[in-house]
Order: C-alpha cells, then structure tokens, then sequence
C-alpha cells in the first residue's frame, strides 16, 4: 500500500509539474493599436536663396535703422566685406554695431516686457519675413520672460546673425 501512495504522490507531483509548466507558458498576445500614419519632415523654411552683400547689408541697416542706408556708406562697408575673408564676422560685426548705434529702430525694454508676445511676432514678421512656429513662440517667450538680460537688442542680434536671416 505504502508503495501505491508513494507512485500516487509522484503521479500528482509529476502531473502537478507538468500542469503548472504548461500554464505558466503562455503565448504573448499581440496589441494591435490604431494609428494613424504621419509623415515626419524637416521643416522648411521655403528659404534657398542667399543675399548677395549689397543685399545684406541694405536690407540689415534698413531693418535695424527704418531707412535706407547711402550709397557713400554702402560703397565703404560693401568693400570692406569683400576684402574681408571672414564673412560671418564681418557680418556679425556690422549688425552689432548697427544695432549699438544710437539711430537704430528697435522697440525698448518696456515695448518688449509689456507685450512679449507681440513683440516676438513682429520681429519675426519684420526680420524673417514670417510669423514664428508654436515651438519658436514658446521657446523665445519663455527666454524672455524667465530672463531679465534678454534684451531687445539681443534678440535683434541673435535672429539676425541667424542662417535664416541670410537667406530669401
């Protein structure tokens, strides 16, 4: 009798092993989720065309100063950028001295605190030609807002300085 007990216990622990090993083992369901398909691309700007140096140099003291820049000025700054062999630190340079000059035509600090929102769309309308993305909005106010050094000479000088700022 002890040895049928003994063959029963090992049938049940076998059968109980074998049972917990098949139920333990189940096959993953797959989720399926409905998406839609997007297609992610770079955003473009629409913007191919560099300004030639006159056109660079007109278009930044018209920007900076509300009018047009004369022909006696341009001939010198237009020479000195062409003997120049760095390109972006003379253009670096002519901007912020365009935008230090004391007949330059930037809104003020208050212009700029008062209305943070504003002032960032008009820039981007007056430099860029377009009014900012949700992402740039966001971004430029924030700096502006959380940031008491942030000028509106400086933003000036950063949008222009920009690669954008050089195109059409």
């Amino acid at each position: 009798m002890q040895i049928s007990i003994k063959n029963s216990m090992k049938k049940l622990v076998l059968f109980a092993i074998v049972a917990f090993s098949l139920s333990s083992c189940k096959k993953e369901t797959d989720f399926v989720y409905e998406v839609n398909d997007v297609l992610v691309s770079k955003e473009k700007i629409g913007k191919g065309i560099p300004k030639t140096t006159v056109e660079f140099i007109s278009i930044a003291y018209s920007d900076l100063v509300g009018s047009t820049i004369s022909q006696n000025d341009l001939s010198r700054v237009t020479l000195l950028y062409l003997a120049f062999g760095d390109k972006r630190l003379i253009e670096d340079l002519l901007i912020k001295n365009i935008v230090n000059s004391p007949v330059v035509n930037i809104p003020t600090e208050e212009v700029m605190r008062n209305d943070i929102t504003a002032f960032i769309n008009s820039t981007y309308l007056k430099l860029f030609n377009r009014e900012p993305n949700e992402v740039e909005l966001y971004t430029l106010r924030k700096q502006i807002s959380e940031n008491t050094n942030i000028t509106p000479k400086l933003v000036y000088y950063a949008m222009m300085t920009s690669d954008e700022y050089r195109y059409y």
